[in-house]
């Protein structure tokens, strides 16, 4: 008996890609894995044409030549980059959406935090928004860095490492309790 998936049209996440420079190829493929529709910006198509990966969107009002063929553009009119992504991508009813930047602010992500699930792949880390009773199961030893202010914050199964970095105390459980609506984590890749 074979096993086949059949993929349907934002099942898996998106992926916008901002930049490369920081970011490993072998995290790239598993990201592309599941054909997930591609959104970058004219400055990031020639390295992700290079690679041979397919671009569905390309973000940018002017019009330049383009590698491929079949790119849809999205004019960003006063929006930047990142923000017309994330409008397009929750209004056409993307769940989630993996983004691949060189630089972040996490302001920029902010108003998109309950209409789209985020992930924020930068400098080695995976950064994400958690609400308050968020657990995980994670290997002793592992780190984590909280990334927005925080009042009253308990947490279990967690050490503090520094003002911002955790680690977690033992194979299992962690958990982080907090006031605030929801809070920015990363995980070293």
């Amino acid at each position: 008996m074979s096993s086949h998936h059949v993929i349907r049209e934002k099942q898996e996440p998106a992926l916008l890609v901002l930049g490369l420079d920081s970011f490993a190829d072998e995290l790239l493929g598993q990201l592309l894995e599941w054909s997930p529709t591609v959104i970058t910006t004219y400055e990031t198509a020639e390295k992700l044409n290079a690679y041979g990966i397919k671009i569905d969107w390309i973000i940018g009002g002017e019009t330049k030549p383009v590698l491929q063929s079949d790119v849809k553009q999205l004019d960003p009119g006063k929006d930047t980059p990142i923000h017309a992504a994330l409008k397009f991508l929750a209004g056409e009813g993307y769940p989630s959406v993996n983004v691949v930047t060189d630089e972040v602010n996490l302001q920029d992500y902010t108003p998109f935090i309950t209409r789209i699930n985020l992930v924020i792949f930068y400098d080695h880390k995976k950064i994400y928004a958690v609400n308050t009773g968020f657990s995980k199961w994670k290997p002793a030893g592992e780190e984590i860095e909280l990334l927005s202010p925080i009042g009253h914050l308990k947490t279990d199964g967690l050490e503090r490492i520094d003002q911002q970095r955790y680690k977690t105390t033992h194979d299992g459980f962690y958990s982080l309790r907090f006031d605030e609506p929801f809070i920015f984590i990363g995980e070293d890749l």
